[in-house]
């Protein structure tokens, strides 16, 4: 739907002046927009994940497993390497077709008519329709102007509203910040509910910033989810997935679809984990690029938020639709989100990030 709804479309209420999520898709020589990993697979990766997908082709006429045990089991193995303690198996991660089915999911069985979402601006922009698309209340708290969160703040708005589930971020888009320890223990001390930290930019996190998936041990209401879309230069398999108590893994089982996750979107994230070292190998080159970035934009003159991830936030700009579209003209598309005055480029490959600064210069200085 590109306008606004028909009078005769007997659509929900709520959604009559709404448009579809989705960044633009421009067709430009350098797309830094929707912080996908420049860097795709390796050939040896690719063709393990073609032989795969060949393999499963032989019996797309039978149902796909839907558990995808053996997915989790291997899944399970990743997260475990880097957190031993976790104590992962199958039994506690959860795989769908990327982290929105996920997410989606986790609305459908905790949240729904009569119970609250909550989070903290500015965040990921889907997580209100989420809650919308399941008739769940959303409430948004704000971030600190550092767009870190105020722990007690945080606080004090959950035990006013009692949400049912909390959404988390870290590191956080579009900002890139990483949760202080201290507070996400906050929130789930004070939580009633569920509570969600959003690890999608994980594997892009500077050295010594913990992951949440230390505190699953203790916490039995807390989710941890993560994709691979970015780290594993996956984006276009489509895979997210979730580690949790097994009673909540159970849970969402009851509400995903029959045969949610192909035979083909199996067999090609299994590939791709075999090659878990080969394909993070560019993750360290990444990480020093946006740092890199964030340096040069710094010494530009712009405000750069602090980014564990593998994008940059930077701003400020009176007109950032004016800079955005000179940006495109100039063959350079990065995303309008986030802040009002505030733009977001995903970080590329060297030669991509000189573009990047060569157009920006050219439009900053007209």
């Amino acid at each position: 739907m590109t306008g606004a709804a028909p009078d005769w479309l007997p659509l929900r209420d709520e959604l009559r002046d709404q448009v579809p999520y989705g960044a633009p898709q421009i067709d430009v020589p350098v797309r830094l927009n929707t912080n996908e990993n420049p860097h795709g697979p390796s050939q040896g990766a690719a063709d393990d994940i073609a032989e795969a997908v060949r393999s499963a082709a032989l019996d797309l006429n039978r149902y796909p497993d839907r558990e995808a045990t053996e997915l989790r089991e291997a899944l399970a193995g990743y997260l475990g390497r880097e957190t031993p303690g976790a104590g992962l198996d199958a039994s506690r991660v959860w795989a769908a077709n990327g982290s929105n089915e996920v997410m989606q999911q986790i609305l459908q069985a905790f949240g729904g008519p009569g119970r609250t979402a909550l989070s903290f601006a500015p965040t990921y922009s889907m997580y209100p329709e989420y809650a919308r698309n399941t008739h769940t209340r959303w409430v948004a708290g704000r971030r600190r102007e550092d767009f870190g969160i105020d722990g007690d703040a945080a606080v004090a708005l959950i035990e006013a509203e009692q949400p049912d589930v909390v959404f988390l971020t870290s590191p956080n888009n579009p900002t890139g910040t990483a949760l202080q320890p201290a507070h996400t223990q906050a929130v789930l001390e004070a939580a009633p509910g569920i509570v969600v930290v959003d690890e999608a930019y994980a594997e892009f996190r500077r050295a010594g910033t913990p992951s949440a998936l230390e505190l699953l041990a203790e916490h039995p209401t807390l989710i941890v989810t993560r994709t691979m879309s970015k780290a594993f230069a996956l984006a276009g398999g489509r895979l997210g997935y979730l580690a949790a108590h097994p009673a909540v893994v159970d849970a969402l089982r009851i509400v995903r679809l029959p045969y949610h996750l192909s035979s083909v979107t199996q067999a090609t994230a299994l590939a791709a984990l075999r090659h878990t070292d080969e394909l993070l190998a560019q993750v360290d080159t990444l990480r020093a690029e946006r740092d890199r970035t964030a340096r040069r934009l710094a010494d530009a003159g712009f405000t750069v938020a602090e980014s564990d991830a593998n994008f940059v936030l930077f701003g400020t700009f009176e007109d950032r639709h004016a800079t955005w579209q000179a940006l495109v003209d100039r063959g350079v598309l990065v995303r309008e989100t986030g802040p009002l005055g505030w733009l977001r480029v995903s970080i590329g490959t060297p030669s991509e990030m000189d573009a990047f600064f060569t157009a920006l210069t050219e439009v900053t200085s007209t």
